[in-house]
């Protein structure tokens, strides 16, 4: 039973496969790497291969054309989580009835989606990573119940590394196969097979009921957009209104939430741009972050630099790299205005949700540099943990939401769709209401 679907997420349609053989097991979603698509022969001939056991197969894109042209879109593993949970949610409305349990199958950045949201929910009944990134999933591996095993080429050197950390972590049943000779994308001879092969009797083995239908569906969410979580965080802000305060979004995803704060506060909003440091060779792998002003901050992380042993000369030419681009961005973004002054005023630093907080880190010492009178940091959920390491770096934060099971920003939000430069653009140039706090309260 093969058809062509469209997937709901947030504001958009993802276009899908599904192919369900009669009397299927079970379904497996599969979710594609970075510059992947549905239409990868690699994971085709994966689904083939599962179609053939008795499982049925989901192939989708997880992000549109234009949104994959930017390469940041596709390493964002929050987000790409996101959309996969909004596919799987979406298919079991589509099989409602039929009680059949659900798998993921991850490749490359997918693999870490794939886990994230495996980590959310409990129903999922197995997960296989090929050539994955588990470690950019590594905060949440202890909360994935399912199954898991971890497929790696014996010649990914670096990548078998992370995936041996990711296994030590994992608190799940769970398997590490190294399939000798064959590199990342698994291209030699015979090398794909294995996978496949490794796949199917994971999956035929696992690929059983676990539970609630949609455990999902219980979870509350905590805001429907970016636009309402804004207007709440404003109410906890009322207090700025009508004093010398200049509101800070970390773009893009913080521009709409801090829209609506400024609006309230009748304040002005400026960006601050901050860009992760990637990587040797693993530019979705941050080994920091850098934030451009008068005086440019960097922080490090110092463990996966350690871990990677990355040299001083790389160090220098990215910090080198990224600053270019914030300085590109924020040009971009303003569109020729200039920066607004923060020295001697109270700076609100605004984000749609904050997780690890490494990027936060940077912007709020990059402001701290900028000599504010006092600096707030707000955002509509973060982790409990997260808030109290941050509480250093600013003079108050204020939170709506620490949730103790907190896997991924976009899990509490309805709709979390992808913000663009255009939209980012578009909020800056919007003129300033005209009555102070107008907005607050209601």
């Amino acid at each position: 039973m093969k058809r062509e679907v469209l997937i709901p997420s947030d504001s958009t349609l993802l276009e899908g496969e599904l192919n369900i053989p009669k009397d299927a097991k079970g379904v497996v979603l599969f979710a594609h790497g970075s510059g992947s698509s549905r239409l990868s022969p690699r994971n085709q001939f994966v689904a083939g291969a599962l179609r053939e056991l008795g499982i049925g197969t989901l192939l989708f894109d997880l992000l549109t054309e234009d949104e994959a042209a930017d390469r940041e879109n596709v390493f964002d593993i929050d987000f790409l989580a996101h959309r996969l949970i909004d596919a799987t949610r979406w298919l079991r409305s589509e099989i409602r009835g039929e009680a059949r349990p659900l798998g993921y199958f991850g490749a490359s950045t997918g693999a870490a989606a794939a886990l994230v949201a495996a980590a959310q929910d409990e129903a999922i009944s197995a997960v296989v990573s090929r050539g994955g990134r588990p470690d950019l999933a590594f905060r949440y591996l202890s909360d994935v119940k399912a199954p898991t095993l971890l497929i790696v080429g014996g010649k990914d050197y670096g990548v078998i590394e992370l995936n041996e950390k990711a296994y030590r972590l994992l608190r799940c049943v769970k398997s590490l196969k190294i399939v000798p000779a064959a590199t990342h994308l698994f291209e030699e001879p015979g090398t794909l097979e294995q996978v496949a092969q490794l796949a199917g009797e994971w999956f035929g083995r696992y690929l059983t009921p676990q539970g609630a239908a949609d455990p999902l569906a219980r979870r509350s969410t905590g805001f429907s957009n970016r636009e309402e979580a804004g207007r709440m965080l404003a109410r906890q802000l009322a207090c700025y209104a009508d004093t010398d305060v200049v509101v800070l979004a970390i773009p893009r995803g913080g521009l709409p939430v801090a829209r609506e704060v400024a609006d309230a506060l009748d304040a002005p909003l400026d960006v601050i741009v901050v860009r992760k440091l990637g990587a040797p060779g693993q530019a979705e792998l941050g080994i920091g972050a850098v934030v451009d002003g008068d005086h440019p901050r960097v922080i490090f992380n110092q463990e996966i630099l350690e871990y990677l042993g990355v040299s001083s000369e790389y160090i220098h030419a990215e910090v080198e790299r990224q600053l270019e681009e914030v300085r590109r961005r924020e040009a971009l973004y303003r569109g020729g205005r200039p920066k607004i002054p923060l020295t001697g005023k109270t700076v609100i630093l605004v984000d749609d949700g904050v997780a690890t907080g490494s990027s936060v880190r940077a912007a709020l010492r990059g402001v701290r540099r900028e000599k504010p009178k006092r600096l707030i940091l707000a955002t509509p959920v973060a982790p409990e943990e997260t808030i109290e390491a941050l509480r250093a770096e600013a003079d108050e934060i204020v939170c709506l939401e620490t949730p103790e099971n907190f896997f991924a920003v976009g899990q509490f939000y309805r709709d979390f769709h992808q913000i663009t430069d255009d939209e980012v653009r578009k909020i800056l140039s919007a003129e300033q209401p005209v009555e102070a706090g107008s907005t607050i309260g209601k």
